[in-house]
């Protein structure tokens, strides 16, 4: 497996990396308070660490779910947070014609779990060439994820990653099948395990998840 780098993190190089942060942007000063207190607690546990957090949560159970501040003021915030912390930075994209200017300030683009078989959406974040980490469908097997891989890599990037996160189990409900995470890494990407969204009990609390 070939690490993949991504804003001076190494990725599946053999040591642990910490994605982390607010899962939406909710002010500026929120967002660069929290990837400075993380920049502190990962440097001294020695473990590499990239900053996430949304612009916009477009998969919200509820219409009335915040969202978040929009793609403008969204990439700006990201912005000052890697300008600020110095750190790498990780958000999801939703629509394709928000890649390149997602691009312009996130280290990784993200393909959100509900959005893993968008084959419109993976080619455009594959094509700013920045690193694609693609969440796997709560219905896809893992074995699965090779389309999605493969979507990426046609376009000639190779800096993919898969996420786990859990599959749908029965109603409202996520479990994580520890097996999936060999069948993921046989397919030659880095993997990270999405460990707050598996624990989610999906759509549970009449409106929110």
């Amino acid at each position: 497996m070939v690490p993949v780098e991504a804003g001076g993190v190494s990725i599946g190089a053999g040591s642990l990396v910490l994605i982390a942060g607010p899962c939406v942007i909710e002010s500026e000063a929120h967002a660069i308070e929290t990837a400075l207190a993380l920049r502190e607690i990962t440097r001294r546990a020695g473990v590499p660490f990239i900053f996430k957090a949304s612009y916009d949560k477009a998969n919200r159970t509820s219409g009335a779910s915040f969202r978040g501040p929009g793609l403008t003021e969204g990439v700006r915030v990201l912005g000052r947070v890697r300008e600020t912390a110095g750190v790498a930075v990780l958000t999801d994209i939703h629509a394709p014609d928000h890649a390149a200017p997602v691009a312009e300030v996130a280290d990784v683009l993200q393909i959100p779990a509900f959005l893993s078989r968008q084959t419109d959406l993976i080619e455009a974040a594959a094509r700013t060439g920045r690193a694609v980490n693609v969440k796997k469908g709560q219905f896809l097997a893992p074995l699965d994820m090779r389309h999605a891989i493969a979507k990426v890599t046609a376009t000639g990037n190779k800096k993919v990653i898969v996420t786990e996160r859990g599959y749908s189990f029965g109603y409202n409900n996520l479990v994580v099948d520890m097996r999936a995470f060999p069948i993921l890494r046989s397919l030659g990407y880095p993997v990270v395990y999405d460990v707050t969204h598996s624990l989610q009990l999906p759509g549970g609390g009449d409106g929110a998840t």
